[in-house]
């Protein structure tokens, strides 16, 4: 029997079982600390009684509402978009210290903020970036088990289907959902397992061709992206720092590893929109040298950009470079999510801002000052964005300059 003959609360059921047990792997003892927004207390409450069933010892979940944000938009004074919840902040990361694990429920209004004051945004994003730091570096290193899923929330759904009535726009996309993340099938744990497996087989092919760089060339791209020393290809699940191993994001298609700071060079175009905290930016262009990003031009959310790109010395350097084929079941769905958790996994992508330490060949046991002289960024940031498509070509460059093709019109080679 498929999961699409089944019931949506049967399915939400799968989804919140996954979460926990493929996406966490949660430990019998292990607390988590939970984010969603108040629309996605159905999800919640289903990934919370998995938690407990898997023996969790206690799950705390803080919610955010999106007429909440607005207001702040529109009431609060000037001084207030630079301030941002640091003790908040600071105890997540003493959690996460203490052995916590990480669960984010997305599914945000792309266009949240479309009409409000872009200096306002960068400062307010800026402000919780700076913030949050010491719980996103538990995160980007590994620290801890984590795992990001999603909700169809209703402003969402009416994004990626537009000319359908709300209840069916939601219905719609929660299909697309329950699709992407394989619950379609009468054993998701099971069918993830076989993904990891040939995602690793993918990450280990790539690490054994050991290439000092990419280079991507198609329509308004001709980009090089020196990888960083030592770097290490990574897909699927992975072990954290704490023995637990993980899913990060489900869904997941990629493969991904750490690019040198200093090694990028080129121009590319954005394949795919950027949903940014509730802004969204269209068609990026950007020219990098020595692995700077030195032109940005967008059609739309320019300002936004703009902003991003100055939040620090390592916003405008990548942290990420990944790999998706074009053929990947996101793809092939032909929706635009708006999500980058979808949108990434439906086409190659790269990061701006901080690399992942685990893309190292035992990056778990070196030092910032040790990880930044491989090549690795360190930033406020990390965003994804998709340059990948049907008619990019992608080589690797041996340390003997030569070329080999790893894809072709957005295909494994």
């Amino acid at each position: 029997m498929s999961s699409s003959s089944e019931s949506h609360s049967k399915r939400l059921d799968k989804l919140a079982e996954t979460a926990v047990k493929v996406g966490l792997g949660l430990a019998p003892g292990q607390e988590l600390v939970m984010t969603a927004s108040i629309e996605a207390l159905p999800l919640v409450r289903r990934i919370t009684e998995h938690a407990y069933k898997a023996g969790a010892s206690l799950v705390t979940t803080l919610f955010s509402d999106e007429e909440s944000t607005l207001a702040r938009y529109r009431f609060a004074p000037d001084g207030a978009f630079d301030t941002a919840p640091g003790w908040l902040f600071d105890g997540m990361a003493a959690a996460f210290d203490r052995g916590a694990a990480r669960l984010a429920i997305a599914g945000e209004d792309p266009s949240l903020l479309a009409g409000q004051d872009p200096a306002r945004i960068a400062r307010a994003n800026q402000a919780r970036s700076a913030a949050y730091k010491p719980a996103q570096k538990r995160i980007v290193g590994f620290d801890i088990n984590w795992n990001i899923v999603s909700y169809a929330s209703a402003a969402w759904a009416k994004a990626v289907f537009p000319n359908e009535p709300e209840e069916i726009a939601v219905a719609k996309l929660w299909d697309a959902i329950f699709a992407a993340s394989r619950i379609d099938s009468n054993d998701p744990v099971a069918a993830w397992a076989e993904h990891n497996r040939n995602l690793h087989a993918r990450a280990a092919y790539l690490n054994d061709r050991r290439y000092a760089a990419l280079h991507y060339t198609g329509p308004g791209t001709d980009l090089t992206i020196g990888l960083a020393d030592g770097h290490e290809w990574l897909g699927g699940s992975s072990k954290a720092k704490n023995g637990i191993t993980c899913n990060p994001n489900i869904p997941t298609e990629e493969v991904f590893t750490t690019p040198h700071r200093d090694r990028v060079s080129g121009h590319v175009s954005a394949t795919k929109p950027l949903s940014y905290q509730g802004t969204l930016i269209d068609k990026i262009t950007v020219r990098f040298e020595e692995g700077r990003i030195v032109e940005a031009d967008a059609a739309t959310g320019k300002d936004v950009l703009a902003k991003v790109l100055d939040t620090d010395a390592g916003a405008r350097h990548l942290g990420e470079v990944a790999l998706v084929p074009f053929s990947s079941p996101i793809s092939q769905s032909g929706l635009l999510f708006y999500n980058t958790l979808f949108d990434e996994n439906a086409a190659s992508h790269i990061a701006l801002g901080q690399s992942y330490s685990q893309c190292f060949v035992n990056g778990g046991s070196l030092g910032p000052e040790e990880l930044a002289a491989r090549g690795a960024n360190n930033s406020l940031i990390h965003i994804d964005w998709m340059i990948g498509s049907g008619e990019i070509d992608i080589d690797g460059i041996g340390a003997d300059g030569k070329a080999e093709p790893l894809m072709r019109k957005g295909e494994w080679v």
